[in-house]
């Protein structure tokens, strides 16, 4: 019986996230406070308080999951340490901090980089995502592959879900193509730009340098990172894939298939929301694994 811990990417934070733990832990209340001052803002305010509107600008979004992430797997009394980690795109900096290979406060500074840096790629070159429903991940590749322009598959989330990402005319006309293939759904999401797709490039050269920057440990258990879906320990390989997330596909389905080829039989999930509990729970499923899912938040 081997001990999972993953931890959510962008898209679940919600308002009046991280009070409760604030208020509750001294120690949560210093990261936090802590936060505030690393980022030149305060954050806790539109965290405890902030509107789903003001929540959703990825400069605030990605700090805001990672600190709650970060600071509950820090500051939980009791929690056993894991076998392994992984994240879900953003949650891979969690997971690094939590497994101990970055520290707290230099993994904020490289989200604040990593999403200051991607919002301005937001604003400066257009794109969408799309979740296609109930299609094979070999169809969709194949699509995305035929279509005229940028369009890639993004978020490999579970077995029959997989989001779409690039220029907007590209995706929509994926989104018809594979409607036509058999998808149950082909819907364009409410983001802010098409994450973890070449249109991500222009973010690259600050991304590079503030991770290179970063010193990066030997994690206490194994981390099994988006791009490569499988377990690494390297600091070196670590920051390579680091660099690499930010264009390359979320391998998120090969990474708990992975996790569960090493053994892992209980997953928890730490951090806002239960996304990643459902995700894990079909993933096992389609395995045939009879596996434990929990959720910290």
């Amino acid at each position: 019986m081997k001990l999972a811990y993953v931890f959510p990417g962008q898209g679940a934070q919600f308002p009046g996230m991280g009070k409760e733990l604030c208020e509750s832990s001294p120690r949560a209340k210093a990261l936090m406070e802590e936060a505030n001052d690393i980022l030149g803002f305060r954050i806790t305010d539109i965290m405890f308080s902030g509107t789903e509107e003001e929540l959703r600008a990825t400069r605030v979004t990605q700090p805001a999951i990672f600190i709650h992430s970060t600071v509950l797997a820090v500051c939980t009394p009791g929690l056993a340490k894991p076998d392994m980690v992984g994240g879900h795109s953003l949650g891979e900096f969690s997971a690094l901090a939590a497994s101990g290979a970055v520290s707290f406060e230099d993994g904020l500074r490289l989200v604040a980089v990593r999403a200051s840096e991607m919002q301005k790629c937001c604003e400066k070159v257009p794109g969408i995502m799309a979740a296609i429903i109930g299609l094979p991940a070999e169809k969709i590749e194949e699509i995305c592959a035929s279509t005229p322009g940028i369009v890639i598959p993004a978020n490999y989330n579970c077995d029959g879900q997989i989001v779409i990402s690039g220029e907007k005319e590209a995706v929509l006309a994926a989104c018809d193509a594979c409607k036509q293939a058999g998808a149950k759904r082909a819907l364009p999401l409410a983001v802010s730009g098409a994450f973890h797709s070449p249109l991500m490039e222009p973010a690259r050269a600050e991304l590079a340098k503030a991770i290179e920057a970063t010193e990066v440990r030997t994690p206490s258990c194994p981390i099994y990172q988006n791009v490569s879906a499988g377990p690494e320990t390297d600091p070196v390989r670590i920051k390579e894939n680091l660099l690499k997330q930010l264009t390359s596909p979320v391998r998120w389905t090969q990474s708990v298939k992975a996790m569960l080829a090493d053994g892992a039989t209980d997953f928890t999930e730490i951090g806002p929301g239960t996304v990643l509990q459902g995700l894990v729970k079909r993933i096992g499923g389609s395995e045939g694994m009879e596996i434990a899912i929990s959720g910290l938040s």
